[in-house]
């Protein structure tokens, strides 16, 4: 049953119970005080039981409005993916091709859907396979991007140098799940470069740096794209009813900008005293070592992006904000003696705006999870979520 035809039955009965209240109170042969008290109580429930379906209409349609703002949002970046200039692979945590963008079938000369379901390994030269796996093995024991430099092969073609970047992706367990590649075609004389390809100093270079309070508005140009060099960025647009909705935040080290949503209202507020450097988008496209550093960032922006969209996707409010503090946790926590620390003051207000849902309502929850011992506050309150909680309830 949808919620639109609970509505309505809820509507009915209520009228129904009314009509039956009203003829009982008014006939002449039924003595006012032999008008059963449970009659009374369940008209007044179902009064109640009205105004709550009410409610969680409005609520289901606001969500409903929410995850379809989300969504234009992660085809945004989808699309990024699909046709950036750099081959980019999903694999799974044993390196079985997931995803693949046009880039990546052009320089391994397949098509998409042939790439799907192989070992990367398959394309790379035979002698060189097992350090390969030596690595992702490394890897799925450590956060840190690694880059290496094998002989891949083109199918039917020959073998070139290349330069790979893998990073991990784990799930709330910290188990990986999934590993993100990108691949690039050089040269023997270029292969000295390669430290410097995810090195921030490609980016800020001889950059003026732009610099913003906590609560100012930042300014967005079409044609830039904003590199975060310290502090954290909220991202938000607004739905029709001028409600903020919580599409990102942006800490050190991560790019934003309007080039990069089809949102028509993009908003980026300071949350702290920030620091960025604009980076045109003309510029990107012009130097290949600035868009091979630029590049994981827009990745790391999708993963973030899509992880926002899976917390709006909670049925419950209580989901919605377990699943919320589980990725302000991993986005901006840091460890201390009582769990983990948010490095942010998140306000009330920014929690509901992300969880789709009331200031009201997420006052009482977090009541009860302080209550609970779930959370805690310090000095200067900023909340400390105990690393031992799995679920919040």
């Amino acid at each position: 049953m949808n919620i639109e035809l609970f509505l309505q039955r809820t509507e009915a009965l209520h009228k129904r119970l009314a009509d039956l209240y009203q003829t009982a109170t008014v006939l002449p042969w039924i003595p006012p005080d032999l008008l059963p008290q449970a009659f009374k109580e369940l008209y007044s429930t179902s009064k109640v039981v009205q105004l709550a379906v009410e409610e969680l209409y409005q609520q289901n349609e606001e969500l409903i409005q929410t995850r379809n703002l989300l969504e234009l949002e992660r085809q945004r970046y989808q699309d990024l993916f699909e046709f950036a200039p750099e081959g980019c692979l999903v694999t799974d945590a044993e390196g079985i091709i997931q995803e693949a963008n046009l880039a990546a079938a052009t320089l391994l000369n397949v098509s998409k859907h042939f790439l799907v379901g192989k070992p990367i390994v398959n394309f790379i030269f035979l002698e060189e396979r097992h350090h390969v796996r030596s690595q992702l093995i490394e890897l799925c024991q450590s956060d840190k991007v690694r880059e290496l430099v094998v002989r891949l092969q083109q199918r039917h073609g020959e073998y070139f140098n290349a330069a790979l970047t893998v990073a991990v992706v784990r799930n709330q367990r910290s188990k990986p799940i999934s590993l993100r590649w990108t691949l690039r075609n050089i040269n023997e004389c270029r292969q000295v470069e390669l430290t410097l390809v995810n090195n921030d100093s490609d980016i800020i270079g001889d950059r003026s740096v732009q610099k913003y309070s906590k609560g100012e508005n930042i300014a967005v140009n079409p044609l830039e794209i904003l590199y975060v060099c310290q502090g954290w960025v909220k991202l938000s647009t607004f739905c029709d009813t001028n409600e903020e909705i919580v599409i990102g935040l942006a800490t050190a080290g991560m790019v934003f900008g309007s080039s990069m949503t089809s949102l028509n209202i993009y908003q980026a507020t300071a949350l702290c005293d920030v620091e960025l450097v604009s980076i045109n988008v003309v510029e990107i496209a012009a130097q290949p070592t600035l868009s091979h550093a630029i590049l994981p960032k827009i990745n790391q922006r999708l993963q973030q992006t899509e992880s926002f969209l899976v917390v709006a996707g909670r049925r419950r409010v209580q989901e919605r904000l377990h699943h919320l503090l589980q990725l302000l946790k991993q986005e901006v926590g840091e460890t201390v003696s009582e769990g983990t620390r948010f490095s942010v003051r998140f306000t009330h207000e920014d929690i509901a705006n992300a969880c789709c849902t009331t200031r009201v309502t997420i006052t009482r929850l977090m009541g009860k999870l302080q209550q609970q011992g779930i959370i805690s506050f310090d000095s200067t309150k900023h909340i400390i979520l105990k690393d031992t909680v799995n679920k919040i309830n």
